[in-house]
């Protein structure tokens, strides 16, 4: 078993000194006047005390300190640096789209820097730094999202839903209509890779935490156009909707074919240890009976307590299942109780 102290942090996965000295080798090939020894160090000596998108920006500082003054000719020397690649992703070129959002977004230099992070995308995804366009120039930027959509190139139309997402994770908010944002879907939807198409149902799942309905109503009008395969579209509907099967939204519900008005009862809950300390296992079990025939999505909901007298909920899966008339399903589940990176456990009452 791998030693805790061995693990590979992700941010020393993604930004490392190969990758670093991969890219000064780049910009050294079209931009001989670059010291990249002095490149590399200056960019690896921040770099333990840095956090993963703090990286990106610290790499893009240096390209900054260490090329030309002029927007331009530095959007060309990266621009150039990269034409004899091949299209493979890197983490360490989101500092190419990063430099372009932090000096290229403004009315002189709109067209190229659009233009340049539809070429950086394809090395790294320029979600984050498209979305400083569009809060800046909405109208403009829209239109090249419009055209991404039906590109030929695959990180280009993921780019189009990517970055119009409402919720991006880690990324800054946007000014933009979401039903309008929305429509770049249904060039995508149908997509062949599940590249794009989970980026689709990802966008549309970011809508139903606000206007469920609305994501309801355009899977549905996608369903019907038998534009995508059928396998796909399942897909695309089931991951779009997870967020609002787990609220029991109840348009949701009736579109995935779950009655609403079930008649069955719940008995027998039993909790096998109900004063449980930090890496115990609480062990519930219940029984599900029914009066008809039915389709049955099975969660479990936990509410934590929270500083302040607060709370959060969380909902997780059990399983999806039939029942049958007078017949009995028969439940029984464990959650163990520990410390993540992304929930801290307070003491209370579960």
């Amino acid at each position: 078993m791998e030693n805790e102290s061995e693990k590979v942090l992700l941010k020393d996965q993604l930004f490392n000194k190969e990758n670093v000295r991969y890219l000064a080798r780049l910009i050294k090939e079209v931009y001989p006047k670059l010291n990249d020894t002095k490149f590399e160090n200056d960019i690896l000596k921040k770099f333990p005390e840095l956090e993963l998108k703090e990286r990106i920006y610290w790499i893009r500082h240096i390209i900054e300190q260490n090329l030309s003054d002029d927007y331009e000719e530095t959007l060309n020397i990266l621009l150039e640096s990269l034409k004899n690649q091949s299209e493979k992703e890197d983490f360490v070129f989101a500092s190419f789209s990063d430099f372009v959002a932090e000096n290229g977004c403004n009315k002189k230099y709109l067209d190229k820097s659009l233009a340049a992070l539809g070429v950086f995308t394809k090395y790294c995804s320029a979600e984050f730094a498209v979305r400083c366009f569009i809060n800046a120039f909405p109208e403009e930027t829209f239109i090249q999202m419009q055209k991404w959509s039906v590109s030929k190139n695959i990180h280009q139309r993921r780019l189009a839903s990517e970055g119009l997402r409402p919720k991006l994770p880690w990324a800054k908010s946007i000014n933009f209509d979401y039903k309008a944002g929305s429509t770049v879907l249904d060039n995508l939807f149908y997509d062949e890779n599940r590249y794009v198409t989970r980026s689709v149902a990802n966008h549309l799942n970011d809508i139903s935490k606000f206007d469920p309905d609305f994501v309801v109503e355009k899977l549905g009008m996608w369903k019907k156009s038998n534009k995508q395969d059928e396998k796909e579209m399942e897909y695309i509907i089931q991951h779009s909707l997870r967020t609002s099967v787990k609220n029991g939204h109840m348009n949701t519900l009736n579109f995935l074919g779950y009655n609403p008005n079930l008649k069955i009862s719940v008995i027998d809950l039993k909790i096998r240890k109900e004063c449980i300390i930090l890496g115990d296992t609480l062990e519930f079990s219940f029984t599900i009976l029914s009066k008809t025939n039915e389709n049955l999505i099975i969660d479990y909901k936990i509410i934590y307590p929270t500083p302040h007298n607060r709370h959060s909920e969380k909902v997780f899966k059990i399983k999806k299942t039939k029942i049958s008339d007078q017949k009995a399903i028969s439940v029984h589940k464990k959650h163990i109780f520990k410390k993540t990176t992304t929930k801290k456990l307070y003491s209370g009452n579960y």
